[in-house]
């Protein structure tokens, strides 16, 4: 077997979402073993068979385009690897808080340090540059667009349960409340 670029990185991005499925499940039941619960599972199954078909889209138009044995390409390889430092960020400021499902801890102030000073969702923000760039690195046009397109549709639900439930139960309003959602707000 031929080690390629492509089947470096796939097999990294495959790795890191796993552990980060471990963080979560952790971080879930510390969440809820402080008074926390679970908002938005109706739509979450939606959010886990996007991610897998995107991975199942990437590797079938990345081998049926013939570029599984090519070099990246720079920019949108770059704006990737740049969205993993930002990735690494998002999960250390914050912490616990951190999931890929929603859980709200009642009472609770929202974090807003590291990216969160400057913005409400910065891991959306990860997301949606990793959809994009990702497959671009790789000459995957089609993945790219058809995931940045879905992903927008599942993140207009998803966003709103969140705000909603952060609303209802934390400072969320009081401490978020003038941060845009994804275009960083530079007045801090």
């Amino acid at each position: 077997m031929i080690v390629t670029w492509f089947s470096v990185v796939f097999a990294f991005v495959i790795l890191q979402r796993l552990m980060e499925l471990m963080i979560a499940k952790r971080n879930g039941r510390q969440m809820v073993a402080l008074g926390g619960f679970e908002v938005g599972r109706e739509h979450y199954k939606y959010i886990v068979l996007l991610h897998a078909a995107f991975f199942a889209a990437l590797f079938g138009e990345v081998f049926a385009r013939g570029n599984e044995t090519m070099t990246p390409h720079g920019a949108p390889f770059a704006l990737f690897c740049v969205a993993q430092g930002l990735r690494v960020w998002v999960l250390l400021s914050l912490g616990k808080f951190w999931n890929t499902r929603i859980y709200v801890l009642p009472g609770s102030e929202p974090v807003m340090r590291g990216p969160y000073r400057f913005l409400r969702h910065p891991n959306y923000v990860v997301v949606a540059l990793e959809l994009v760039t990702l497959p671009l690195a790789f000459g995957a046009w089609l993945t790219a667009l058809l995931f940045t397109v879905l992903n927008a549709l599942v993140l207009r639900v998803r966003i709103r349960a969140e705000e909603q439930a952060l609303i209802e139960v934390t400072a969320y309003a009081e401490g978020m409340g003038d941060r845009e959602r994804f275009l960083p707000t530079l007045k801090r």
